[in-house]
C-alpha cells in the first residue's frame, strides 16, 4: 500500500470546474486525492506547503523526451540545416543513448512540474524503462511510418504493436500509437495504425501541418491539404492528438473539431525553428477544438519546461493578434492541465485537484524572488508569466513523492547527469 501524504497549508490552484484558488490541505491516500480543504488526518508523511502554491501536475502533450541528449545540437540555423544536423545525429543513436536521454528528459520534467508527457519516438521500450525508474507518467508512442523511410529494424507497425502488448496495464507507462506524419506515411500505414489503436483501445498521436513546406508538398502530391486528406480517407478519430497544427485553414479546423481531434500547440519549437506561421488558436477555440500544449523535443526547443510553454503560448498570440486578452493566464494554465487531461482521455482522473483524482501534484515555493508577491488573486498569473519552474520544490506522481525539498527521490540524479553528459559528447563525436 502507498504511503499517505498530507500536503498542508498551501495556496491551492485547484483547476476544478469553478477554477477555485483557496488556502487548504490535500490528503493523498492510495495514489489518489482523498480530501481537499481543511484536513484532519494522521498521514505517513506531511509536506509543509505554507507560503507555497499547490497545483495539479502539468501535462506535456507533445515531446520526444529522449532528445534531451541532443539539446542545443543545431541552434540558429535555417530549418533545412537543422533537420540535416539532427537527423545525422539521431541516426547514430543506440538503445542505451535513447534510455539515458529519456532519463535526462524525465528528470527535467519532474523538476519543472510536469507529471505526465506524451511522446513520439522509436525504441520506446528503452524510454519506458526510464519512465518507470524516474517515476513520471508517460504516454509513449512507438513511431509508425513507411518501411522505406525508417532505420528501424523490422516493420514499424509491428514494433508499435509489440510495444503496446508488452506495456499495457502498467501504472505509469501508457502505450499509444504514434505516426510521424503524411510526408512519410502512406494511406495504408495510416489506416493500419488506426486499426491497431482501435484493437488495443488506445489513441493516435501524430504530427500534422507543422510547416508550410509539408502542407504544400502534400497538396502537390495528393491535391489536398494534410487534414483534408486524413479526413477524406477516414483516418481522423475521436481522442486523437495532432501535434503543431500551424498551417491550417478554417475548414481544416472545423474538420478536426468534428472528428474530436485535440491539437497540441508547440509555440516555442515553432518559433525557434522559424518555419513561419502561427497556429490559429482563437479559431480553434471558437470552433470547439480542444487545444493543449507541448514542448516538442530538446533539439528544437532546448527545454522541456511547460511553464515556459504556457508563457510563450499566451505572449505569442497576444502579439500576433494585437490583443492582450486573446489567451489569458487562466486559459494557458487550462491548456497545460485540464485541457491536456481531456486530450489524453483522462479528464476525470488528471488535471485538477479534486477528490478521487489521481494524485499528481506540484508544490512551488513562493518565497523565491520572482514569485513575490503571491496571493490568491495573482497566483495563476504568477504561474504562467513569472516563469515559475525554478520555484518547483516538490512533485508527486501517482501518489508518490518523486521530488522532495528539491531532491530527486527515485534515482541517483548526479549519476544520471554524469552519464548523460558523457553519452551526449560521444553521440556528437560519432555523428561527425
Amino acid at each position: 500500500m502507498d504511503l499517505s501524504i498530507l500536503v498542508k497549508g498551501g495556496l491551492l490552484v485547484t483547476q476544478n470546474w469553478k477554477r477555485e484558488v483557496m488556502r487548504g490541505d490535500v490528503l493523498v491516500e492510495d495514489g489518489k486525492i482523498s480530501q481537499v480543504g481543511h484536513v484532519k488526518a494522521r498521514p505517513d508523511e506531511v509536506v509543509d506547503a505554507s507560503n507555497c502554491i499547490v497545483m495539479p501536475g502539468l501535462i506535456n502533450c507533445h515531446s520526444h523526451v529522449s532528445m534531451a541528449l541532443m539539446r542545443s545540437v543545431a541552434d540558429d540555423v535555417v530549418l533545412e540545416k537543422f533537420l540535416d544536423r539532427t537527423f545525422a545525429i539521431d541516426a547514430k543513436r543506440t538503445p542505451e543513448d535513447v534510455q539515458i536521454g529519456a532519463a535526462l528528459g524525465c528528470l527535467e520534467m519532474i523538476r519543472s512540474g510536469t507529471t505526465t508527457f506524451l511522446d513520439i519516438y522509436y525504441d520506446e521500450d528503452s524510454i519506458a524503462k526510464s519512465v518507470e525508474q524516474v517515476g513520471i507518467r508517460g504516454y509513449l508512442g512507438w513511431t509508425v511510418l513507411d518501411e522505406k523511410f525508417t532505420t528501424q529494424k523490422g516493420k514499424p507497425i509491428k514494433n508499435c504493436e509489440s510495444f503496446i502488448k508488452a506495456h499495457k496495464g502498467k501504472p505509469l507507462v501508457k502505450p499509444i500509437v504514434s505516426l510521424q506524419g503524411v510526408y512519410v506515411c502512406s494511406d495504408e500505414t495510416f489506416m493500419q495504425a488506426r486499426e491497431l489503436a482501435q484493437r488495443e483501445d488506445t489513441f493516435c498521436h501524430y504530427h500534422v501541418s507543422e510547416t508550410r513546406f509539408e502542407v504544400y508538398e502534400h497538396q502537390k502530391k495528393s491535391g489536398k491539404r494534410p487534414v483534408e486528406h486524413l479526413a477524406d480517407i477516414g483516418f481522423l478519430g475521436r481522442g486523437d492528438v495532432a501535434a503543431h497544427g500551424v498551417w491550417l485553414t478554417i475548414n481544416e479546423v472545423r474538420m478536426l473539431a468534428k472528428a474530436g481531434v485535440s491539437v497540441a500547440h508547440c509555440p516555442v519549437s515553432n518559433m525557434k525553428l522559424a518555419s513561419g506561421g502561427v497556429a490559429p488558436l482563437p479559431e480553434m477555440f471558437a470552433e470547439g477544438v480542444n487545444v493543449c500544449l507541448g514542448t516538442d523535443g530538446c533539439s528544437s526547443n532546448n527545454t522541456l519546461d511547460m511553464f515556459q510553454e504556457m508563457k510563450f503560448a499566451s505572449l505569442l498570440h497576444k502579439a500576433h493578434r494585437w490583443d492582450a486578452s486573446v489567451i489569458s493566464a487562466q486559459k494557458a494554465l487550462d491548456m497545460a492541465t485540464v485541457d491536456a487531461a481531456k486530450a489524453i482521455g483522462m479528464e476525470k482522473q488528471l488535471g485538477s485537484i479534486e477528490i478521487g483524482r489521481m494524485a499528481d501534484l506540484v508544490v512551488l515555493d513562493c518565497s523565491k524572488a520572482s514569485m513575490v508577491p503571491t496571493r490568491p488573486e495573482n497566483a495563476v498569473a504568477n504561474l504562467v508569466y513569472a516563469s515559475a519552474s525554478h520555484a518547483v520544490r516538490d512533485t508527486i506522481v501517482n501518489g508518490k513523492l518523486v521530488l522532495r525539498d528539491g531532491k530527486i527521490m527515485t534515482v541517483d540524479e548526479r549519476a544520471v547527469l554524469k552519464k548523460a553528459e558523457a553519452a551526449a559528447q560521444d553521440l556528437v563525436n560519432r555523428a561527425r
